[in-house]
């Protein structure tokens, strides 16, 4: 008699701790950083039926697919079908070091301006080399002309966009001789709003390195010493994709 109570004793404190255990507060466990910031625009969402196939990969895409509206990225496949899609981008290549280079103030005095390898020399005087496999962004000031789309197309009398970019020097050193994965800007692309022929897309495409376009909240990111979360939505086969990115603060 007195093993079964004990028994029942033992059980009723073991159900009372489960049901505890099921209803307490969960204090979520600190993550080693001290800030998040959302580096991504807020878009309106587009009804399927009013839009191209988000699904299928396509080299000649309109700028206005739902794979380029707002923050998003350019999978290499997007200029070489045969580079990976967005589906196929490793992981590992999606959580990297972030470096942050400043051209504001000579795109606020040139819309055409490009990035050059001095300008990097310059950011790598101040924050030392760019770390390897690290994702380049390019704060142009371009940002905050998001809620304006005419002021950030920026078009000349003929209709041709005007807007800061990368330099094909600055990209091939910066592919070549820092071994980056990325590069991105808050711009609407990576080339200037001139180009016709897209070479920093090309080049930087044909060695798997991704691009990021229409970047929010640069003005507020450090230029060094964040991780940048890259999410893209994962379209099977697709050439590129909405965005969320994300910097991880220390």
């Amino acid at each position: 008699m007195m093993k079964w109570r004990t028994f029942t004793v033992v059980s009723i404190l073991a159900v009372a701790l489960l049901l505890f255990a099921k209803h307490r507060s969960v204090v979520p466990e600190r993550l080693a950083v001290n800030s998040v910031l959302d580096l991504t625009h807020t878009t309106l969402q587009i009804s399927p039926k009013d839009s191209p196939n988000p699904l299928s990969a396509s080299v000649k895409r309109d700028r206005t697919s739902p794979e380029l509206l707002g923050t998003h990225i350019d999978a290499p496949a997007t200029y070489e079908r045969s580079l990976w899609t967005v589906d196929q981008i490793p992981a590992e290549r999606l959580v990297r070091p972030l470096a942050v280079i400043d051209v504001s103030r000579k795109s606020a005095r040139n819309p055409d301006y490009l990035l050059t390898v001095d300008d990097i020399a310059a950011w790598e005087d101040v924050h030392g080399h760019i770390p390897p496999g690290a994702v380049v962004l390019l704060r142009t000031g371009w940002g905050d002309r998001w809620n304006n789309p005419k002021a950030f197309r920026n078009a000349d009398e003929h209709g041709a966009a005007h807007y800061p970019g990368y330099s094909i020097e600055a990209a091939q050193f910066l592919v070549d001789a820092r071994y980056i994965v990325g590069i991105g800007t808050d711009a609407m692309t990576v080339d200037t709003g001139r180009s016709k022929d897209f070479p920093v897309h090309l080049y930087c495409s044909s060695r798997s390195v991704y691009h990021l376009e229409n970047v929010a909240n640069l003005e507020i990111t450090p230029e060094s010493g964040a991780t940048l979360v890259v999410a893209p939505a994962k379209y099977e086969h697709g050439s590129g994709a909405p965005t969320r990115l994300l910097a991880m603060l220390k």
